[in-house]
């Protein structure tokens, strides 16, 4: 699940997420099991009571605003710099492309977000978030083509 929903709330790899579960377990914040899977086996994680007591005490904390990384908007912050502002509005046709198949993936994770009812409402709020930050890029790639492209100042 960590890895899926990563495109959305996760900066690093994959393995980054994993390398961390293995890290916690060994501090006793999380049990790891071996169990068959079909190419090799695969370790399941479970939160220990020493994890959850740790986890609870994170979660009361202030939350801030995250951190991010936003080439796309580098890019526009500088079209001053560019040859033609044309040339940065046409370099964000990628990032609506990957906004369509974040979108349909999305659409997976809420499928499968139902199949967990424990989970169902924390999963439907992330992926409500995941879901307007969607619109806001396709919003703001909208207004950068408008203002880029038809001469606005």
């Amino acid at each position: 699940m960590a890895e899926s929903g990563s495109p959305f709330f996760w900066t690093g790899a994959a393995s980054q997420v994993y390398a961390e579960a293995r890290r916690l377990a060994r501090l006793g914040y999380l049990d790891a099991d071996t169990e068959p899977a079909r190419t090799r086996p695969r370790t399941r994680y479970t939160i220990t009571p020493r994890g959850l007591d740790a986890f609870r005490e994170w979660a009361r904390m202030p939350a801030r605003y995250p951190r991010i990384q936003h080439e796309a908007s580098l890019r526009v912050f500088a079209v001053d710099m560019l040859d033609s502002p044309e040339d940065a509005a046409r370099s964000l046709a990628a990032l609506l492309e990957e906004v369509d198949g974040l979108e349909e993936l999305l659409d997976e994770l809420a499928a499968r977000g139902e199949q967990i009812p424990h989970r169902s409402r924390g999963i439907r709020l992330q992926l409500s978030l995941a879901r307007a930050l969607l619109r806001a890029h396709r919003d703001w790639v909208a207004e950068v083509r408008t203002e880029l492209t038809d001469g606005g100042q």
